[in-house]
């Protein structure tokens, strides 16, 4: 079964790829998008459900969004036809790592998304090439909330602690403006969101081909989530400003 459609039939109850109520959603999106006029990119969009969202609330906002993912695009295509914001979203099909916008962006959008960069200062690097002046970038990221053990490093790979994280956001330019850090309910509602959504998609097909494999996903994706990360895995989102106020890519030392 492909990767892409089990995140597609994981993500079916809660399309934000990430540990997020929709409040949560709301009040970072407030404090990210600078104007009512403003543009956004998301690199990493899925299927663009922070650029609806965004787009929704701004009737006068303009965006775009970048994947390697078709069928993610084009659920984003469906989706803002349906919400009546087709005409304000362009979608780019391709790695986020090598857009080349014609345009900088007010809001530069990437959550759950530092793994395809290669992690955290990578995925500034790259927020930073598409910001413009006086602009902000929403980023989101797991980190340790408690010491890990081998097995959660194994599943989730090497994140710091919340203040090296944020140590590590500073030391690159950037200076948080406002951040949300996931709740635990929060976190657990995305869990079983992800495994009961597969897990429920296989039930009720059995004669699928993909049925057996996607049930073996979600009870795979279950137990690593109860067993070895459950209590040692946090989610911050945080807004963030070029410190010294520089966009474009960042000189280097």
């Amino acid at each position: 079964m492909h990767r892409e459609r089990i995140s597609r039939l994981a993500h079916a109850d809660h399309p934000i790829a990430a540990p997020l109520d929709d409040d949560s959603v709301r009040r970072l999106l407030d404090h990210g998008v600078p104007r009512e006029d403003a543009r956004v990119l998301d690199l990493g969009c899925g299927g663009g459900e922070w650029l609806l969202r965004a787009l929704a609330r701004y009737p006068r906002l303009r965006a775009e969004g970048v994947d390697v993912s078709a069928g993610s695009l084009e659920h984003a295509r469906e989706a803002a036809r349906v919400r009546g914001v087709r005409e304000r979203l362009v979608l780019h099909h391709g790695d986020a790592r090598d857009f080349a916008a014609s345009h900088a962006f007010d809001l530069v959008i990437s959550v759950g998304a530092t793994h395809a960069f290669g992690g955290l200062p990578a995925t500034l690097a790259a927020a930073r090439a598409h910001l413009a002046p006086g602009g902000r970038v929403l980023i989101g990221d797991g980190f340790w909330a408690r010491e890990p053990s081998p097995e959660a490093v194994e599943l989730l790979g090497g994140l710091h602690d919340l203040p090296a994280t944020v140590d590590r956001v500073v030391a690159d330019g950037w200076t948080p403006v406002h951040g949300h850090i996931s709740s635990r309910r929060e976190l657990d509602d995305y869990e079983w969101a992800w495994t009961g959504s597969l897990a429920s998609w296989a039930l009720d097909h059995p004669d699928d081909p993909d049925g057996a494999q996607a049930l073996a996903a979600a009870s795979a994706h279950r137990d690593g989530w109860l067993r070895a990360y459950r209590d040692v895995f946090g989610f911050v989102c945080l807004v963030l400003r070029p410190t010294s106020g520089r966009t474009g890519p960042r000189a280097t030392p």
